[in-house]
């Protein structure tokens, strides 16, 4: 059987993968002039069920506390964003690690992360418990 913590860094990096597919699908349906601004708004509204999903799919066989499991989430997915997302999807287009990092829309996505799986985690281990 797969440790809990394993677990939910795999469960973390499903919902990364999502949020990524989320961010570059933006791109190919212009629906705003500004396509970071789009992309950044696509992200933060498709970021919702990504959450969601892995919060879910994390509690249905292990238990850990909600805010131990969102910090785990935000943490691997900062981590990929370093190693993985900023040099093969920003870099290449003119972007930086500054840009990226420095960008506050960044920092209210990892707010909205961390809340949504604290909250839905709450939410689902209140369920486990009753």
């Amino acid at each position: 059987m797969i440790s809990k913590n394993l677990f939910s860094i795999l469960c973390a990096i499903l919902v990364w993968v999502l949020g990524v597919g989320f961010y570059l699908f933006s791109y190919y349906i212009p629906f705003l002039e500004n396509p970071e601004l789009q992309s950044n708004i696509i992200l933060a509204l498709g970021i919702i069920p990504s959450t969601c999903l892995g919060t879910y799919l994390f509690y249905r066989n292990h238990y850990m506390k909600p805010s131990a499991l969102a910090i785990t989430f935000v943490i691997v997915a900062t981590v990929l964003d370093v190693l993985i997302t900023v040099p093969a999807f920003i870099i290449p287009y003119g972007g930086s690690y500054s840009k990226f990092f420095g960008d506050p829309m960044f920092y209210n996505i990892v707010v909205e992360f961390y809340f949504i799986v604290l909250y839905f985690g709450t939410h689902l281990t209140k369920k486990i418990k009753a």
